[in-house]
Formats: structure tokens, C-alpha cells, sequence
């Protein structure tokens, strides 16, 4: 194994600021890249049991094992909030799964995709090829460019916005504040979506609660929805979504067979069941 400093004893651990007192660590067989882009220190590591790993600036984006439900809950849950999402606008996500999930609907006509760095793209594409396949999708059009600064210049142009960012920290930090959420909205056209990472209300709940607020004053149709991802600190982690006037907590449109064959993760009742919150989480939000 190359030497990374990152690595103990064959173990990554993931150490935040954002959680402090806790940490996730997975035992590490290969580091197949390191290096530190424009914007952000960039790690892919062959895990003992989890597959790939991309990791960013020292936090865990994904690995190959569960990837599929943060992608998956993530692209089809707006998507299939809204009845028919013909243009599509996804931030961030350099690793091409958001794409990947997005393409399955055949009702999409065109899909904006807006990455700041490019090297993530480029890593992805070498050892992520089952992510990256979304970026072959003809309907795809790729800005690299900061998504908070290119929003800004979109008006009434889309249908479902996809925000896959990474932490509050670093690249990703305007992407939590309100004037992004204001751009998202102008963004959208009638009967909009917006989608957008959300966070652990168990480890987050500033940062949550924060992003609640700022989507409850926006949209009419507010809405947070949660699932399931092993190694995620905590095992979830959340989606904070706003409507200018689609029912967000269930589908809108029914999921034909060929398409949930495909899926591992969403079905149209883990939809509706993602966004019955423990009682602690419903009362703060309540009480936003």
C-alpha cells in the first residue's frame, strides 16, 4: 500500500469538525489516488469490504457498496414529485451518479450538470466507470463552473433542481446559505422542484434546521426526507426540498416495472416513508 498519512494501520478514519466526538473508519487495501486538485484534496482508496472509495478533503462522499441509496433517494424522490421533469439542473456531484439515476426517466429532455472541479470528473470517470456512465448521457450538458454563481444566471428555466453537495465546509459552503436558495428558486418554472443534500439531523442539527427554515420561507411546499447510508457518519442522512407546487411526500407519478427492476433502493413507498421524521426531529422542525 502507498503511504497516506490519512491511513493508520490500514484504516481511514474520517474526522470532521462538523462532528465532533465521532468517527467512521473503514479498513483500506489500496490507495489508488491521491492528489490535491484547484479546490480540494482528492483521495480514491480501495476499501477491504466497501469497494471504492471517494473522499474529499478527508469526509466520505461515497463508496461502491451503498452508493445506490444516496443516488438513487436523492435523483427519484423529486423527480418523481414532479409530473413530467423535462429539463433538469444538477449541482455538483462530480461523480456522475446523480446523472446516472436522472437518465433513467424518459420524460427528461435535458440535463444541465454544473461541477466546480473538474478533476473530481476526471477520477470518477478512471475508477468510478458505474457512476460515470451518467456523464455519457447525450441529454447532458456539463458546465464546470460554481454552481452558486452559475444559478444566479438561470430564470424560469427548469423544472427539477438537484443539489448533490458536499459538506458546509470548504468548496461546497455557499451552497448552504440562503442567497443560493433564493437563485434556486428563480431558477425553476412553474410547479418547480428543488432537491437539495440535507445533512444528519442526529449530528447536524444546526446545519438542518438552518436549511429548513430558509426552504419554508421560500416555497410553499416545503418537505425533508431521510434514508438509509452505512458509511455516512450516523448511517443517514437527510434531503431538504421545496415545491412552487407539486405534493412532495409521494410520488406523483407511478414507476413502471423496467425502471424499478433497475433500482435497488427507491420504491414509491420508501418515497412516502422517507419523510415520517422520529419525534424529536418532527417536533424541531415544528417548531422552525
Amino acid at each position: 500500500m502507498k503511504n497516506h498519512n490519512k491511513i493508520i494501520n490500514g484504516w481511514f478514519s474520517e474526522i470532521c469538525p462538523m462532528w465532533p466526538g465521532i468517527s467512521l473508519s473503514l479498513e483500506i487495501k489500496e490507495v489508488l489516488y491521491s492528489k490535491k486538485s484547484k479546490f480540494q484534496q482528492i483521495d480514491m482508496f480501495q476499501t477491504k469490504n466497501h469497494g471504492k472509495m471517494l473522499v474529499l478533503d478527508e469526509i466520505i462522499q461515497l463508496t461502491e457498496s451503498d452508493e445506490f441509496a444516496y443516488q438513487e433517494m436523492l435523483a427519484h424522490v423529486p423527480l418523481f414529485a414532479h409530473p413530467n421533469p423535462e429539463d433538469i439542473l444538477v449541482i455538483g456531484g462530480g461523480d456522475g451518479g446523480i446523472l446516472r439515476e436522472a437518465g433513467r426517466h424518459d420524460c427528461v429532455k435535458t440535463i444541465d450538470f454544473c461541477e466546480i472541479d473538474e478533476d473530481v470528473i476526471k477520477v470518477s470517470k478512471e475508477f468510478l466507470p458505474d457512476l460515470a456512465c451518467g456523464f455519457d448521457d447525450p441529454r447532458v450538458n456539463i458546465h464546470i463552473t460554481d454552481g452558486s454563481a452559475f444559478v444566479l444566471k438561470q430564470k424560469n428555466k427548469y423544472d427539477v433542481i438537484i443539489v448533490d453537495s458536499s459538506d458546509p465546509i470548504g468548496p461546497g459552503e455557499a451552497l448552504f446559505e440562503r442567497p443560493f436558495y433564493e437563485g434556486l428558486k428563480k431558477a425553476l418554472r412553474k410547479n418547480g422542484v428543488i432537491a437539495t443534500q440535507g445533512e444528519s439531523f442526529f449530528l447536524h442539527k444546526e446545519c438542518v434546521t438552518n436549511l429548513v427554515k430558509i426552504t419554508k420561507e421560500l416555497f410553499p411546499v416545503q418537505a425533508y426526507s431521510y434514508f438509509l447510508v452505512p458509511t455516512y457518519p450516523g448511517g443517514h442522512i437527510g434531503i431538504c426540498l421545496g415545491s412552487l407546487g407539486p405534493e412532495l411526500k409521494k410520488p406523483c407519478r407511478g414507476i413502471s416495472h423496467s425502471l424499478q427492476t433497475q433500482l435497488k433502493y427507491y420504491t414509491p413507498e420508501i418515497h412516502e416513508a422517507s419523510f415520517v421524521m422520529p419525534y424529536f426531529a418532527r417536533k424541531m422542525f415544528e417548531a422552525i
